[in-house]
């Protein structure tokens, strides 16, 4: 009988400990330990499957081949394409379009590649009539209904497959561990499986994992560690657009950000984001700006837009979507002391168009002439554009990446625009007027002229 290995392992940070306890030892988070039996013989005939390691030099390991996706923007995001011998796991809320987008991606590849397409929550008639609505019809996509996965690795090892997909992988099991589908348990062991077997045959595997109610991946947090990439479906409520961002990415950027638009023959990539992000007003308004940012290696064009009221309350209202809060506060702060512009008798509420979440410094220049704009009432130039970082002092600092951001405005017909002097092109651009500043009271005044 085989002996049987108890751990416990943290579903917060996953590390491990030899007995329980209250707190894990690694991430301090309390009542995250649970049990994990392993019998010792099922990791050694894991370890025995795994051809003997060959030493190579650098010089001889092929070049990076990667497959193409058939759609770009999830190409993007995974840095090029699919790395063989990778492991992605992809979550996001139900219904957003994970397993829709994966149904997608494996009959494109299914034309030419051999590809195993296995789901534990539908069977094979229901998948196929998804594919079928979708329009895809690909003969040669392989359905596989099962939840044992010994026998889908089994499947995939003798068809060869080039691409293997896990729809879920928390409704996958191996018989040899003793916990149901899904518990802490069984998840590592699965994500450990498929790590073996994309490393030892070369193949692509994508796994669908669910989240918890705040957003994050259910199971422990070593499921994050044992993939190469991670990728995770964003939306808004009731909005037809998805994003999809890379926040792990072992063969590419990190925070790489790809659109898609959902429709009745499935997701469609969005080539120009301009389109979701820029519906402005057909009739100039006080208080928007459209602002240049960089989200992994795309500069995207936002509108910012900023309301500024009297107060009715003893204390002023910050609301803040899309954006820091207390940065928020600082720049309002900037802006009375530097700029000869006092809110402290208003409310401030200012919000990202199109549900994005912005970190990035670049944002400072444009919220503070959207904050000028709804004070005063005056209506911005619709041709401008502005980007920059403020200090403390009230100048104006530059950001990383002016000339591909400029490149971004310039591609989209914006004329004007309000930059800091570090940023400022060495070379005139044809048709954009550039302004230079270095104070915020110079930035308000080329702003607010026309």
């Amino acid at each position: 009988m085989a002996k049987i290995q108890t751990i416990f392992v943290c579903s917060a940070c996953g590390g491990e400990a030899l007995k329980w306890q209250g707190q894990c030892p690694h991430c301090s988070e309390w009542n995250t330990l649970s049990r994990l039996s392993v019998p010792t013989s099922a990791a050694r005939a894991a370890a025995a499957a795994v051809a003997p390691p060959v030493l190579q030099t650098l010089g001889a390991v092929p070049s990076d081949e990667r497959l193409s996706m058939g759609l770009g923007e999830l190409d993007r995001v995974l840095g090029g394409g699919l790395a063989r011998g990778s492991v992605s796991l992809l979550g996001g809320e139900p219904g957003i379009g994970k397993s829709t987008l994966l149904l997608q991606v494996a009959a494109a590849l299914a034309v030419d590649q051999p590809v195993i397409y296995a789901s534990g929550e539908e069977s094979v008639p229901q998948s196929a009539a998804r594919a079928r609505r979708l329009g895809l019809e690909t003969a040669r996509l392989g359905l596989l209904c099962e939840n044992d996965l010994a026998t889908v690795l089994g499947v995939a090892d003798q068809q060869h497959a080039t691409l293997l997909v896990i729809d879920s992988i928390q409704t996958m099991q191996l018989p040899e561990i003793e916990s149901s589908a899904g518990s802490v348990a069984q998840l590592r062991e699965c994500t450990a499986a498929l790590v073996r077997f994309a490393k030892s045959r070369g193949a692509a595997v994508i796994i669908v994992g669910h989240v918890t109610k705040d957003g994050s991946i259910a199971g422990p947090k070593l499921l994050e560690h044992l993939v190469d990439t991670v990728l995770y479906f964003e939306s808004d409520t009731g909005s037809r657009y998805r994003m999809l961002r890379a926040t792990k990415n072992r063969f590419g950027a990190v925070n790489e950000l790809g659109f898609f638009a959902m429709t009745e023959a499935g997701l469609k990539e969005v080539r120009n984001p301009a389109a979701i992000f820029l519906s402005r007003n057909p009739q100039p308004a006080a208080g928007s700006i459209v602002m240049v940012v960089r989200d992994g290696n795309r500069s995207l064009l936002i509108e910012v837009q900023a309301l500024v009221d009297g107060t009715r309350f003893a204390a002023p209202r910050r609301v803040a979507q899309g954006l820091d809060a207390n940065r928020l506060s600082m720049l309002l702060a900037v802006l009375s002391r530097h700029g000869g512009l006092s809110l402290a008798e208003h409310d401030v509420f200012v919000n990202i168009v199109g549900g994005l979440q912005i970190a990035e410094t670049a944002t400072d220049l444009p919220l503070v002439l959207a904050l000028a704009s709804s004070l005063r009432d005056q209506p911005l130039d619709p041709a401008l554009v502005a980007f920059g970082e403020l200090g403390l002092t009230g100048e104006v600092r530059p950001v990383a990446y002016g000339e591909e951001r400029l490149r971004e405005l310039q591609k989209q017909g914006y004329r004007r625009v309000v930059l800091p002097q570090a940023n400022a092109p060495r070379q005139e651009i044809p048709g954009l007027r550039v302004h230079a500043v270095a104070t915020v009271t110079e930035a308000l005044a080329a702003a607010l002229q026309r």
